[in-house]
């Protein structure tokens, strides 16, 4: 590989550009984030008619929190792996990724099931609204990480990804890191402190 090719995704710092945008998309992502927090928080504090905070199932959102937090360790494993180019392990933790995310949306698709059952809605109140529009959101982002990652997958069939290519694989944990970071926050102030 020539000297050309190695550095024709480097800015003059040596930062490759490509993870350099993402960053600047995922600082617009913060923002993003923040503004539906807000909103929820100065929502729910508001007195309210119909279900509210009381309904919200705290044990089983708990465990699915668990199990998007330990799909953060299989994406450093399979951006591990595409380092050291051992295309097995790679897919393989992206595999486990892809399924614990996916395990996620389930569960967050039957607490809505429920929620809704027990009169929690889009327009029942505005914690519904409030409440709706951020996981929702943030369950959006999950499914877009998801369909991304089986691409990655799909891809990492052939000869894409390894030491001379671990960048797009890296800007994609970069993403998975993102949205769970994003429920680390959301889990407390949306489940776990009444406004």
């Amino acid at each position: 590989m020539s000297a050309h090719t190695q550095t024709e995704h480097h800015t003059t710092l040596g930062l490759d550009h490509r993870k350099l945008g993402f960053w600047v998309f995922l600082a617009s992502e913060c923002v993003f984030f923040m503004s539906l927090i807000i909103t929820f928080i100065i929502y729910s504090g508001r007195p309210q008619e119909g279900p509210t905070h009381e309904v919200l199932n705290i044990p089983l959102t708990a465990f699915n929190t668990f199990v998007l937090l330990t799909s953060s360790l299989s994406m450093v494993l399979a951006v591990d792996a595409t380092r050291r180019g051992d295309k097995r392990q790679m897919q393989l933790w992206l595999l486990a990724t892809i399924l614990m995310g996916s395990f996620f949306i389930g569960v967050q698709v039957f607490e809505y099931r429920e929620l809704m059952h027990e009169g929690l809605t889009l327009t029942s109140n505005l914690f519904g609204m409030s409440f709706y529009l951020l996981t929702g959101f943030h369950g959006a982002h999950v499914t877009f990480g998801i369909l991304w990652l089986i691409v990655v997958f799909i891809k990492s069939f052939g000869d894409t990804f390894g030491p001379h290519n671990d960048v797009p694989v890296d800007i994609m944990g970069l993403y998975w890191h993102f949205v769970d970071l994003v429920w680390v926050f959301l889990f407390p102030i949306v489940y776990l402190i009444k406004w």
